[in-house]
């Protein structure tokens, strides 16, 4: 017993069970490439630590708030105002959302730009888009807890669209909603889905991401000659906690100083929601759905026949498709060849998404 709580008996006995010392060798003959793209493979790492920030926040968040129409709103608000601390981890929270997300595009465009989808790492592309999506996701199913008029209001907007889908429209509607109109369902539904649907599948998919990544290493941009390169451990481990460090201090700066709700909502959109209420001005999505949610006012009411928000459901189904299929259509890239088709998609897709963004933020209509 004295030999098995001695630390030699304890790193033995673990690594008897889980290889230990095996996956040690691994990480410390591990390299990274350098090149003067060295800094685009911190932001899938920030990704990571904004995901885990939104973990273990969102567990204390659950100890208090009341997923009910007659508690929710109440519930968000003693956890800003009575519980010790929560003002800063709910703002923590919101911050880290819209920053995992954010990270996440960057890294997604930093890798189609640098072929980093090249064989054979074509799955953990695949992968990597798919946590986009779910984190996107993260983003609309939390929308509607805090239960107040934009939440109630845009989520009303937002699965309306949802309602053109082809084929599976009124499906999908009722099944967000729970019935035909926004209520408590509908309010209960989005909740199971954020914190249990969600993070049991981005869990599964950042393991699997993340095995992909160890055991394919990371790719070096397109083009550029193989050089110098950076032991994993310690010295890109090392660089990688002062990434996470820095992504701690911002974090903290914005939910002290720049309390999310008070940003980005006005006093009247922070008012408790009723479905009685007639729609407010200024409903508009998060900024990730914003190019989405611009988009539609430009689409005819008829394309050749079709509804125009179902043409733009398709559109944007198709846009989905076309990254998730990225490294299946960009033949050149395993051909270690630079062709102009791929970059110009690339780079047609990054100006609509900050373009349209941008026309949504300046837009003051209805």
């Amino acid at each position: 017993m004295k030999n098995f709580i001695s630390a030699g008996g304890l790193t033995k006995w673990f690594n008897e069970r889980v290889s230990f010392e095996g996956m040690v060798e691994h990480v410390k003959h591990k390299t990274v490439p350098e090149g003067k793209h060295f800094i685009w493979y911190f932001f899938g790492g920030s990704a990571l630590f904004f995901f885990i920030v939104q973990v273990v926040t969102g567990l204390f968040l659950l100890l208090y708030y009341k997923p009910t129409p007659a508690s929710a709103y109440e519930s968000v608000h003693f956890i800003e105002s009575e519980v010790a601390f929560g003002w800063l981890i709910r703002n923590v929270h919101a911050w880290s959302s819209n920053l995992m997300i954010l990270s996440l595009f960057f890294h997604m465009f930093s890798n189609w730009f640098t072929k980093g989808f090249r064989k054979p790492r074509e799955l953990t592309w695949i992968t990597g888009v798919f946590l986009l999506i779910m984190a996107m996701g993260f983003g609309f199913t939390g929308y509607l807890l805090p239960w107040n008029k934009l939440s109630f209001f845009a989520t009303k907007v937002g699965t309306e669209i949802a309602a053109s889908t082809p084929f599976i429209g009124d499906f999908l509607v009722r099944f967000l909603r729970g019935g035909e109109e926004v209520t408590g369902a509908t309010l209960t539904r989005l909740f199971a889905i954020h914190v249990t649907v969600l993070p049991l599948l981005a869990a599964m998919f950042v393991g699997i991401h993340l095995y992909f990544v160890q055991a394919q290493g990371m790719s070096h941009a397109l083009g550029e000659k193989l050089g110098k390169e950076m032991k994993f451990f310690p010295d890109f481990v090392y660089r990688e906690i002062a990434v996470w460090s820095a992504c701690l201090l911002l974090l903290a700066f914005l939910a002290v100083y720049f309390p999310f709700d008070s940003v980005f909502i006005s006093l009247e959109l922070q008012e408790k929601a009723s479905a009685f209420d007639p729609t407010p001005m200024g409903i508009k999505p998060e900024w990730y759905f914003m190019f989405m949610f611009q988009s539609l006012k430009y689409f005819p009411g008829s394309i050749l026949g079709m509804d125009g928000r179902v043409a733009a459901v398709m559109f944007f189904s198709f846009g989905a498709l076309v990254l998730i299929a990225l490294p299946f259509w960009d033949v050149w890239a395993h051909r270690e060849k630079r062709h102009w088709f791929p970059m110009v998609v690339g780079v047609g897709i990054l100006i609509f998404i900050i373009v349209l963004t941008t026309l949504g933020y300046l837009d003051t209509g209805h």
